[in-house]
C-alpha cells in the first residue's frame, strides 16, 4: 500500500510508458507465436521463434563489429528472407537501414551509399556485380564491413559465416520514437540523390494505420509480389510483420507462381501494381485456380484505367483497396465500401491524417477547385536527409503552424472530402496558356480496342509552347496504325486536348513498382515539334 506524504498525497510511483518499437513487437511474436509461420520464400520457411533468433544474430553480429546507435547499413538485395533478417536485425541493434534499388546503376548506388553515411553494406549474389567494380569508391565502408549474401566473393565477408559467429540471444538497445529507422532513396540516376528519413514513430504509425485500412490481422497471409526495397511493398509487408501474420515472399513476380501460391498458402492479402493485375487477369490459367481465400487486393503505384479497374472488381474475389501516396509520408486510400460511389477518386486519408489543396500562392482551396495536393500524417518524414533547403521547399504550414508536405501532384477534393488526382504538377501540359491534364486524354485513349497501354506527355511546340503527344503500346496483332489511333482520339477530345501524334512503342520505362517514368519519355521526345 502506498504511504501518504506530508501533503496527504500518495508518493509519485508510476509504471514505465516506453515507446513501442516495431522490432520489440516482433520479439514478442517470437515469444508468443513461436511455432507460427512468419516468413516463407521458395522452399524455406521460418516460424516466428526461428525468425526472431535470426534477427538477433544479425543485431549481435553488427554490434560486435562496432555498430552504434544511429549508424547506417545499406542493403543491395533482391527479395529473400535474408533481406528481412538484415533489415530488422539492423533496426534491433539501433542501426538505420538503407534499402537500395536494384534498378539503379553502379555510379548512382555509390552516390546513395556515400550520401547515407553507411558504414556496412550487404549485397546478394544477384546484385554483387552491380557494385563490385565501384567498391573502392565507397568512402565510408571498410573492407571488412562488406558482406556478400548467398555467394562467396573475394573482398567480401560471407553472410552465413557472419551469422554462425553471432549469438542468437536477445539484444536490447534503448530506442525512442525520435530515433531514425530508415533512409529511402527515390531517385539518384542523375545529380545528388534525395534520401527520405523516417523515424521509429513514423514506421510504427505506418504499420498500425495501414493494418487498420487494409484489414490486416494476425491471421493475414500476405503474398509479396514486388521488391522489398520499394516503399510501396512496405504497405502490406510491414503491417503483416507488425501484427504477427505470415509473409510469403516471391523472389520475383511470376503470374503462374502467384496463382499457385494463393492456392497453396491460402493467401489473404497482396499488393500489386495495375500492370500486375492486368497480367493476372489475362493469364490463360486464371480461371483454373481457386482464389477465394483472398480478402484484400491493394493497388498502388499508378492509377487504374477505368476498364481495367472494372474488370478487377468483377472478376477477383475479395475486396479491392486503392492507395495514392508518397514515400515522404502522405497517403489516401479508397476502401471497398466507397468503391462504387467514389470510383474515380483515390479516397480519404487514414485515421488522423490529412490532405488539402492549395494554389500557387499557398492559399487553401475549396472543394472542386484544382491545385497542388498537400498532406500531413504521423508517417510524415522529418526531413530529406542532409538537405535542409529541399526540406524547406517541400514544406507548407497551416494556420496553427503544423507542417504539411507539398506533394507536386495536382488534384481536387469533392464535397465529401474525397481526393481526385489529375496529374503531376511537373507533368501537366500547358498549351497556349491552357492547362491540360494528361490523365483526361489517357482515359479516352485507353478505350480504343487496339490500345493495350498508353501515356500522354507534353512535347515542345513552336506556337503553343507545348502540345500533347500520345505514346501507345498496341495489342499484338493490332489492325490500327498510328495515324488511325490519332484520328480516332482527336474526334473524342476537346480541341485543345488534341494530340500532335501517336507513337507506337513496345514498352515504357518504369520504376520498381511499374510506374511509368514520364520524365524520361519527355526527354526522349523533346525535339518533336
Amino acid at each position: 500500500m502506498l504511504q501518504p506524504n506530508h501533503t496527504g498525497r500518495s508518493s509519485m510511483i508510476k509504471f514505465d510508458n516506453p515507446d513501442v518499437i516495431i522490432t520489440d513487437v516482433m520479439a514478442r511474436h517470437g515469444k508468443w507465436r513461436t511455432n507460427k509461420t512468419a516468413v516463407v520464400c521458395g522452399e524455406k520457411r521460418l516460424n516466428w521463434g526461428e525468425f526472431n533468433h535470426r534477427i538477433n544474430r544479425v543485431a549481435n553480429g553488427l554490434v560486435s563489429m562496432g555498430l552504434k546507435k544511429g549508424d547506417k547499413v545499406s542493403m543491395l538485395m533482391t527479395n529473400s528472407i535474408e533481406m528481412l533478417e538484415i533489415m530488422f536485425g539492423t533496426v534491433r541493434a539501433g542501426g538505420v537501414i538503407v534499402p537500395l534499388s536494384a534498378m539503379v546503376t553502379g555510379e548512382s548506388l555509390v552516390r546513395m551509399i556515400n550520401d547515407s553515411d553507411s558504414i556496412f553494406l550487404f549485397a546478394d549474389k544477384k546484385l554483387l556485380n552491380t557494385i563490385e567494380s565501384y567498391r573502392e569508391q565507397l568512402t565510408g565502408i571498410a573492407a571488412d564491413y562488406r558482406f556478400s549474401v548467398g555467394v562467396d566473393a573475394d573482398g567480401w565477408g560471407g553472410f552465413e559465416r557472419f551469422m554462425s559467429d553471432s549469438p542468437d540471444d536477445d539484444y536490447v538497445v534503448e530506442l525512442t520514437y525520435e530515433d531514425p529507422f530508415n533512409i529511402m532513396y527515390t531517385s539518384g540516376t542523375t545529380g545528388l540523390p534525395k534520401g527520405i528519413l523516417h523515424t521509429h514513430h513514423n514506421r510504427f504509425h505506418f504499420a498500425a494505420m495501414f493494418a487498420i485500412d487494409f484489414r490486416i490481422d494476425s491471421g493475414a497471409v500476405n503474398i509479396v509480389t514486388t521488391s522489398l526495397y520499394a516503399n510501396g511493398t512496405w504497405l502490406t509487408f510491414l503491417p503483416t510483420m507488425f501484427v504477427g501474420g505470415t509473409l510469403i515472399i516471391m523472389p520475383q513476380y511470376d503470374t503462374a507462381e502467384f496463382l499457385r501460391l494463393v492456392r497453396r498458402e491460402k493467401g489473404t492479402h497482396t499488393f500489386m501494381v495495375p500492370t500486375q493485375f492486368k497480367m493476372l487477369l489475362e493469364h490463360p490459367d486464371f480461371d483454373r485456380y481457386d482464389l477465394n481465400s483472398m480478402k484484400i487486393w491493394l493497388s498502388a503505384g499508378s492509377p487504374f484505367l477505368k476498364q481495367d479497374k472494372e474488370e478487377v472488381l468483377n472478376r477477383l474475389p475479395g475486396e479491392l483497396v486503392e492507395l495514392w501516396g508518397l514515400t515522404e509520408g502522405v497517403a489516401t486510400t479508397l476502401k471497398p465500401e466507397d468503391m462504387e460511389a467514389k470510383t474515380a477518386s483515390i479516397g480519404i486519408p487514414p485515421v488522423g491524417w490529412d490532405v488539402g489543396i492549395i494554389d500557387d500562392e499557398g492559399n487553401r482551396l475549396s472543394p472542386g477547385e484544382i491545385g497542388e495536393i498537400i498532406g500531413s500524417s504521423s508517417f510524415l518524414m522529418p526531413e530529406y536527409y542532409k538537405l535542409p533547403d529541399k526540406t524547406r521547399e517541400a514544406m507548407w504550414r497551416d494556420e496553427r503552424g503544423r507542417t504539411y508536405l507539398k506533394t507536386g501532384d495536382m488534384g481536387k477534393l469533392d464535397e465529401d472530402g474525397f481526393l481526385y488526382i489529375l496529374d503531376r504538377k511537373k507533368d501537366m501540359i500547358i498549351s497556349g496558356g491552357i492547362n491540360i491534364f494528361a490523365s483526361d486524354i489517357e482515359e479516352i485513349l485507353a478505350g480504343h480496342p487496339d490500345v493495350k497501354d498508353c501515356v500522354v506527355i507534353g512535347v515542345p511546340h513552336e506556337k503553343w509552347g507545348e502540345t500533347p503527344l500520345a505514346l501507345v503500346i498496341p495489342y499484338e496483332g493490332a489492325a490500327a496504325v498510328e495515324d488511325d489511333v490519332r484520328d480516332w482520339l482527336n474526334t473524342r477530345v476537346a480541341k485543345y486536348q488534341r494530340v500532335a501524334g501517336v507513337v507506337f512503342r513496345i514498352d515504357f520505362p518504369r520504376n520498381a513498382l511499374g510506374k511509368v517514368l514520364k520524365k524520361e519519355m519527355r526527354a526522349e521526345y523533346a525535339t518533336i515539334k
